[in-house]
C-alpha cells in the first residue's frame, strides 16, 4: 500500500483528522526562531478537549508515527502567555525529515487514533496531494483544519436547500462538471445576495467560496445517489472495489475541471475577451488564451498583448509542463490553489518564466521574499484588462 493510500485509510478511519500545507513559517524559511507545525485556532479538538484560553499555556505529550515508519515523542502545544495566541507540534528529535525548505507545499495530514496516539503523514507529490483529496472529497479551501465528515458541517441551511431543489431537476445520476459547478455557484450567490460588482471587486475571495460551495453540491448530490448503495452488503470485493473506482474516478475527473469553470465565469464577469483550449504549436492546448487565437496566429499583432494562463489545482510537480503551450508567449502565467513552494521551486519558475497567479488568502503561505513575484487573482485580472483597452 502506498504512502497516499495509508493516509487516505488513516483520515477515513479515524476519530478525527487534520490537514495542512506545509508553509514557510513551519520549517523556519521565515527566519522565525519557532520549531514545528504551526496548527490553525481551529484545529484544538485533535488534541485538547477544550479551547486554549488566552493568559495560560497548555499542552499534550503523544506519540506520532510518521509515513508508517518511525515513530516521535511530541508535544502539542497552545502558547497563551504574554502576546502569543496560538498552536504548534513540537519535539521531533534530530534528523527528522519534513521540516526542510524542500517541505514547503507539501500536504501534512494528522489522524488521531487515541488521546495520545496519531498517525501522520506527509504527501509530496501532486497527484498524491490531489488523490487525498478526491478521497476524502475535500478541495483544498478545507485545508488548514479538522477534515470534515459530512456536509451539514460545512453548509449553511439556505445553501442546502438550493442544493437539494436542483438534485430533484436532474434527469441523470451525474450532471457534466461545467452544469454542477454553474449551480453550485449560483446556489452561492442567491443564498448569501452576492452582486457581479462585488465580485469584480473580490475575485480572489468570490473563487474560493465558489470552490466550496461546488464540493459541498457534489458532496450532496453523492450522499443522495449512493444512499441505497452503501445500505446494502456487497456480493463480492470485486463488486466492492469497482463501486469504490468509479466513485474516486468520477471525483478526481470533476474536481480537474471545477477550477477552470470558476475561473472563466471571474473573467467572465470582469469582461475579458478570452478562449479556452485553443490549439496552438504541436497541438498544445493552453487553459485560457487572451484575446483570441486569431491574435495568437497573426504575425502583426503584439506579443505583449498575448498572455497565457494555465490552471492546475496543485503544480509543484506539473507546472513544467505547460512551457511549451505558446512559443510566441515569454511569460507562461499559472493560476494554482497549491498553498506554498519551496524557494527552489519558486526560484527555478522565474528562471522559466512562469509567472504564479494565487488567490490573495494564499499568498502568505509563499516565502516572503518572493511574495512580490507572486500575482493575486485581482492583479491578473488588471493586468488583462490593461492589454485589452
Amino acid at each position: 500500500m502506498s504512502i497516499v493510500e495509508k493516509a487516505i485509510q488513516s483520515a477515513q478511519q479515524s476519530e478525527i483528522a487534520f490537514s495542512k500545507f506545509i508553509k514557510p513559517n513551519d520549517t523556519g524559511s521565515t527566519g522565525g526562531h519557532q520549531a514545528g507545525f504551526h496548527l490553525h485556532k481551529n484545529s484544538w479538538p485533535l488534541f485538547f478537549e477544550t479551547e486554549g484560553q488566552k493568559g495560560n499555556n497548555k499542552d499534550l505529550f503523544a506519540t506520532i508515527k510518521w509515513q508508517d515508519d518511525f515513530e516521535t515523542s511530541s508535544r502539542f502545544i497552545y502558547y497563551g502567555t504574554g502576546t502569543r495566541n496560538e498552536y504548534r507540534l513540537t519535539r521531533f528529535g534530530r534528523d527528522f525529515p519534513f521540516l526542510t525548505d524542500d517541505n514547503v507545499g507539501d500536504l501534512l495530514v494528522l489522524c488521531k487514533k487515541s488521546k495520545t496516539y496519531f498517525e501522520a503523514f506527509v504527501l509530496s507529490s501532486d497527484e498524491d496531494i490531489e488523490d487525498f483529496f478526491a478521497s476524502l472529497n475535500i478541495s483544498s479551501t478545507e485545508t488548514n483544519g479538522i477534515i470534515p465528515k459530512q456536509l451539514e458541517q460545512t453548509a449553511e441551511d439556505s445553501l442546502v436547500e438550493c442544493f437539494l431543489k436542483y438534485i430533484k431537476t436532474l434527469k441523470v445520476d451525474f450532471p457534466p462538471t461545467l452544469d454542477i459547478a454553474s449551480n453550485s455557484r449560483n446556489c452561492y450567490l442567491n443564498s448569501y445576495g452576492i452582486t457581479t460588482n462585488y465580485i469584480k471587486s473580490n475575485p480572489d475571495k468570490e473563487i474560493l467560496k465558489w470552490l466550496e460551495a461546488e464540493y459541498d453540491l457534489f458532496k450532496t448530490l453523492e450522499n443522495d445517489r449512493y444512499s441505497e448503495l452503501i445500505k446494502k452488503p456487497f456480493t463480492s470485493v470485486e463488486n466492492l472495489v469497482i463501486s469504490a473506482n468509479t466513485i474516486l474516478n468520477r471525483r478526481k475527473s470533476r474536481a480537474g475541471k471545477s477550477l477552470e469553470h470558476h475561473l472563466e465565469e471571474v473573467f467572465r464577469i470582469s469582461e475579458l475577451i478570452f478562449q479556452t483550449q485553443v490549439t496552438t504549436e504541436n497541438n498544445k492546448k493552453p487553459d485560457f488564451l487572451f484575446p483570441n487565437i486569431e491574435a495568437y496566429n497573426n504575425p502583426e499583432f503584439d506579443n505583449g498583448k498575448l498572455i497565457l494562463l494555465a490552471s492546475k489545482t496543485t503544480c509543484k510537480d506539473r507546472w513544467r509542463q505547460i512551457l511549451n503551450e505558446a512559443d510566441r508567449i515569454k511569460t507562461k502565467h499559472l493560476f494554482t490553489l497549491q498553498q506554498g513552494i519551496s524557494k527552489n521551486q519558486l526560484e527555478e519558475m522565474k528562471q522559466y518564466d512562469v509567472q504564479l497567479v494565487v488567490p490573495k488568502a494564499y499568498l502568505s503561505s509563499f516565502p516572503q521574499e518572493h511574495r512580490a513575484d507572486i500575482m493575486i487573482l485581482e492583479q491578473f485580472v488588471k493586468k488583462v484588462n490593461a492589454t485589452q483597452n
